[in-house]
């Protein structure tokens, strides 16, 4: 809490095999270091809370769920499910499933069946990622087309879409020097935020800075 968290549980669900482990301890050790001063303890404190999956496959991912479903029951904690990306296998689906719509989406809509469960019974957040896939016969200039094409079940689900974007280079270089060449180490994204809930329906958006340190507004 000294450095500004909540001490929640949170699982990490691994589908591209793209988390740098390592990288992520990294970061949380400066951050803690520099908001409270921390040791080692208080990191590994925070690491203890951090539930780290790997998933190869859409029937992995299903069973992991599953799994989780009986965590959730005993470890109140758990607060927050990141999936990075829930479209991982969506071609991989297509190809399987042949040329039954149906078939493609069973598993993925299983598993946002499941994910909705989880969602009301546990009150938890989910924050999942996907990729940009599109939809067929939909011109790219097209607000639908930044929409994931994914199972109705899965889009059921979401109520908050974020779609992020990066800057070139170029665009925020005003500087020279060595302050130039620290500005080319970092990326700076745009994030459009849209909600979807049947409530209220708004939009905003904002810019983050990504370093090797994490990231900033």
């Amino acid at each position: 809490e000294a450095a500004g968290g909540l001490e929640v549980d949170v699982v990490f669900v691994d589908t591209d095999y793209s988390l740098d482990m390592l990288h992520l301890v990294s970061i949380l050790d400066s951050k803690l270091t520099l908001l409270a001063g921390a040791d080692e303890a208080a990191l590994r404190s925070c690491l203890s809370r951090l539930l780290f999956v790997h998933c190869y496959s859409s029937s992995q991912l299903l069973l992991t769920l599953h799994f989780l479903e009986t965590t959730l029951s005993s470890r109140p904690a758990l607060a927050l499910i990141l999936i990075d990306s829930i479209s991982a296998f969506y071609w991989v689906d297509r190809c399987e499933g042949g040329a039954s719509y149906t078939k493609q989406e069973e598993k993925l809509s299983r598993c946002a069946e499941l994910l909705g469960r989880l969602l009301r019974d546990y009150r938890i957040t989910v924050f999942a990622t996907c990729h940009a896939i599109r939809r067929p016969g939909v011109p790219s200039s097209s607000s639908d087309s930044e929409r994931s094409y994914l199972c109705r079940s899965w889009q059921r689900l979401v109520t908050h879409r974020l779609l992020c974007s990066r800057q070139e280079p170029g665009d925020n270089m005003a500087a020279e020097g060595g302050h130039d060449q620290e500005q080319r180490r970092q990326q700076i994204f745009t994030v459009h935020c849209t909600t979807s809930s049947s409530r209220v329906k708004a939009s905003w958006s904002s810019s983050f800075c990504v370093t090797e340190a994490g990231f900033s507004e």
